[in-house]
């Protein structure tokens, strides 16, 4: 029972992110480590964040919708609390300010980059601060 195996061109491939022997990234904000598994031209990322205990995401803007899983821990704002096991999406314009009270390890997916307060350019960008 031989049956044919698709074999996608090279830009059509799947691409495997080995995430688990990724280096934690450092961000612009203390406490707050990264691993970007994917980003593109158009804005759009997905990345993996380990906040440390009482670490805050300073007033920041989704430009666009943001939907992230929590993998341990929680993350808090001024609308409620996500921890883990949960998820949380926000609408482009959402304004407000993350922190994690006890530590937190999430998935994040970004569909164009947050625009921070502080003048902080986004995790994926090249120009950060």
């Amino acid at each position: 029972m031989n049956k044919p195996v698709h074999v996608n061109p090279p830009e059509l491939r799947s691409t495997f992110v080995a995430a688990s022997s990724m280096p934690w990234q450092p961000t612009d904000f203390d406490g707050i480590q990264m691993k970007i598994l994917y980003k593109d031209d158009e804005g759009r990322s997905t990345i993996l964040f380990k906040m440390a205990p009482g670490a805050v995401v300073p007033l920041h803007e989704h430009t666009a919708l943001e939907q992230t899983f929590m993998l341990e821990g929680s993350l808090e704002d001024a609308e409620g609390s996500c921890g883990a096991g949960d998820f949380v999406w926000r609408p482009g314009g959402n304004i407000h300010v993350a922190h994690s009270p006890n530590g937190a390890t999430f998935l994040s997916v970004f569909n164009r980059p947050n625009r921070f307060f502080d003048g902080s350019k986004f995790f994926t960008s090249d120009e950060r601060k």
